[in-house]
């Protein structure tokens, strides 16, 4: 008798996150426990065993993001969704025919980013697996670049507001929001720096959250 090495499988659900009358369906990981490393590759880019789940599940920024750019202005605009994760925003916006850019770091990212587009039957999502250092990413200039939870560590303060510069147009319009961590006020300051305007507010309404929101929607403008 041959002795059959089992495989290791993802465990994933299935959601439905509402914007009044419109659904978007996602495939996320079932929980933050779930790993599968194939051939070590995100290993290999420095994205540990302990955070390499954290692309999968929709966080609550994620939420207030999507929600935030529901209804806002997007005619014209060249829009980048950065360290998109599960893509929540940038399937929201690509079922509102936006012109939306998504890019991440994490390898596995690409590939529930097209599943979901697919089960939203919307059009294929550009998409870039690229780090905030890299030099050149390729991803052009955009009008507005928007983002859910990125600074959760000391240097993405450098980091991300160099990318955010790289890719912004001379006109150009920023939304982060931020779950409360400490290092958006440094942030806010770096931003300001680099020649950008500076606004903060907390979410009107987040009824659709299971848990308050303790964070806020940080905007920059140049």
């Amino acid at each position: 008798m041959k002795n059959h090495q089992s495989i290791p499988l993802l465990r994933v659900r299935y959601q439905t996150i509402e914007f009044d009358n419109v659904d978007i369906h996602l495939r996320t990981l079932r929980d933050k426990q779930q790993y599968l490393d194939v051939d070590d590759i995100a290993q290999k880019l420095g994205i540990s065993s302990a955070i390499w789940s954290l692309f999968g599940v929709v966080w609550q920024s994620s939420e207030v993001l999507a929600h935030f750019l529901f209804d806002y202005e997007i005619a014209g605009k060249r829009i980048l969704e950065v360290g998109c994760g599960i893509g929540l925003t940038s399937l929201m916006l690509n079922h509102r025919q936006a012109n939306i850019t998504a890019t991440d770091y994490h390898p596995e990212v690409e590939s529930f980013l097209l599943e979901n587009t697919q089960l939203n039957k919307g059009n294929k999502i550009p998409f870039v697996r690229t780090g905030w250092d890299d030099e050149d990413s390729g991803l052009g200039e955009f009008d507005l670049i928007v983002g859910s939870d990125l600074l959760y560590e000391g240097d993405h303060v450098d980091l991300l507001s160099t990318f955010i510069n790289q890719h912004a147009k001379p006109h150009c319009e920023v939304i982060l929001v931020d779950p409360g961590r400490s290092y958006h006020g440094r942030f806010s300051k770096k931003m300001v720096t680099l020649g950008y305007s500076h606004s903060y507010s907390k979410p009107e309404n987040t009824d659709y959250l299971s848990k308050p929101f303790r964070g806020q929607i940080l905007r920059y403008e140049r």
